[in-house]
């Protein structure tokens, strides 16, 4: 593709350095990566410290258009251990990389994406410069699926403005149609919002990770009961409420399931996931966090002592006071989600309960 011409990226031989191994946490892998350097330059010479993975949201989005291979090839050149990515499907079933169901915000173009083929889609441009063209799931599968890239895993967001089973069905297709260098089984989480998704997931990717992403640390509970392999993706909000938000990460580790926090772009709350031990922390900014996560392993702060206390940092008064209107904007919000949820489905016990058989 032409953008990926563009001087902002280096070669392709550029890879990711972190004291974590590579892969999805949770699964066994064989994939190692270099220690991550210190400030100066030279690896660390300290025990390993276990650092949440970096995963990229929408690519480097700090960087370049969301979810344009540009974003991709920069997330990989700034040392992500993973790409998270959002997925819909075009009028002809094609399943393209867009967290909005709408072309307006990005493309400028007031139509849906599941009213357009993917020939219209492919030709249009980015109104973010670089310009960059949609692109589509088998475009990032060909492009990791090269040698000196198998350390790279992906996180798909899967939307729900599609049929589920269409939706489902055309990724599990998409998938198979690009025989992997290392198993894609081994590189692939699919995130799915409910337990309809959760499903079809495990019923046509059947040898693949899954994963929760969402909103609510009471339905995430629930689908972990019936799952036992699942992965949590959640709001920082959520994950960072008193008392609540720290017993639910203790709960999901204690049980074994990897816990991820999105999307996370202050370098406060960059600090406040390691403190936590998270297994990752998708942002827009991947070269950050990896800095962030390079000046905690210099200070050289004991495992325990992060486990036990988190990592205190001076916060302005100004990030104080925008984390308090935050915190009354997420409550607002929450309010809302949970009544509507009540209403339509019930308790989440019941509804999962329900949707699993059980």
């Amino acid at each position: 593709m032409a953008g990926e011409q563009t001087p902002l990226l280096k070669s392709d031989e550029a890879i990711m350095g972190s004291e974590t191994p590579a892969g999805i946490p949770g699964l066994p892998h064989t994939f190692t990566t270099t220690p991550l350097p210190s400030s100066s330059g030279a690896p660390s010479s300290s025990s390993p410290r276990r650092l949440p993975q970096a995963i990229a949201h929408r690519g480097y989005k700090a960087a370049a258009p969301e979810n344009s291979m540009l974003a991709f090839r920069a997330a990989v050149e700034a040392g992500a251990h993973a790409i998270e990515t959002d997925l819909h499907l075009s009028k002809d079933g094609v399943v393209v990389l867009s967290h909005d169901p709408s072309l307006k915000r990005c493309f400028g173009q007031d139509a849906k994406v599941r009213d357009c083929e993917w020939g219209y889609l492919k030709e249009l441009k980015t109104l973010r410069e670089p310009t960059q063209g949609m692109a589509c799931l088998r475009d990032l599968l060909e492009y990791l699926n090269v040698a000196g890239r198998e350390h790279v895993w992906i996180m798909l967001d899967i939307k729900r403005d599609d049929d589920a089973t269409e939706m489902m069905r055309r990724t599990a297709e998409t998938i198979a149609s690009v025989p992997g260098t290392r198993p894609w089984h081994e590189r692939i989480l699919p995130c799915c919002w409910t337990a309809e998704y959760i499903k079809l997931s495990m019923e046509l990717l059947p040898d693949f990770p899954v994963a929760h992403v969402g909103l609510s640390s009471t339905y995430a509970r629930a689908l972990a009961q019936h799952v036992p392999s699942l992965s949590i993706s959640m709001l920082y909000a959520t994950l960072a409420l008193p008392f609540f938000g720290q017993r639910f990460i203790r709960d999901m580790k204690r049980a074994g399931h990897p816990v991820h926090v999105w999307t996370v772009n202050d370098e406060d709350w960059m600090q406040w996931a390691i403190g936590r031990e998270l297994d990752g922390v998708v942002t827009d900014d991947p070269k950050l966090f990896l800095e962030v996560c390079r000046r905690v392993a210099d200070e050289g702060k004991e495992g325990g002592a992060l486990r036990k206390k988190g990592i205190r940092v001076r916060i302005p008064l100004r990030r104080r006071l925008r984390r308090v209107f935050d915190w009354g904007r997420y409550f607002v919000f929450m309010t809302i989600i949970t009544t509507i949820y009540l209403y339509k489905w019930g308790l989440p016990q019941r509804s999962v309960r329900r949707m699993f058989g059980k």
